[in-house]
């Protein structure tokens, strides 16, 4: 079990990208009062899709659930929805979301990221409506959706980070 010390909570997508096994996945979670939505990359690091629905109990329990899904997809690291005000600024929900990451992060040692979610549920949800999807369909996934939306925002700046470091530097031709 690790302690809090050696778990990372990184600073940006390619630090996040370099602390990440070769092959390893990723697992983006939607962390909401009432349920954990779930999304996970493939090896690549470049496509993310909705996973599972973590219905929240106990800690122990949402926990038990999350990490079985982590061993069960060979995760290396993960990527956590931060809910930030409109203005960028911190939240109650904000810093429930921090607290619960640092709690994830006292039991697992992997790295991971908190990634600017703002509006993604609404951006789901407007999507789903838009495909005229019915509501209890809707309640029923919009969870994991909104994850995968948040892991491929991150996935998205791993493979544009990994683009410009690869691109020859052309300032001055």
């Amino acid at each position: 079990m690790a302690t809090l010390s050696s778990a990372m909570i990184l600073g940006n997508p390619a630090a996040l990208k370099a602390a990440v096994p070769a092959g390893a996945r990723l697992i983006g979670l939607d962390v909401g009062t009432k349920t954990i939505g779930l999304a996970l990359s493939d090896t690549r690091l470049v496509i993310a899709s909705p996973l599972a629905t973590i219905r929240r109990r106990r800690f122990r329990d949402d926990m038990a659930a999350l990490f079985a899904e982590i061993d069960r997809h060979g995760v290396g690291g993960l990527v956590i929805g931060l809910p930030l005000a409109l203005s960028g600024g911190n939240t109650p929900r904000t810093q429930s979301v921090r607290a619960f990451a640092r709690n994830v992060l006292a039991l697992r040692d992997l790295p991971a990221l908190l990634w600017d979610e703002r509006l993604s549920t609404a951006a789901v949800t407007r999507e789903m409506i838009a495909a005229d999807l019915t509501r209890k369909r809707r309640t029923a996934i919009v969870d994991k959706v909104a994850a995968a939306y948040i892991l491929q925002g991150c996935l998205d700046a791993i493979g544009g980070a990994a683009a410009s470091l690869a691109a020859p530097d052309r300032a001055g031709f």
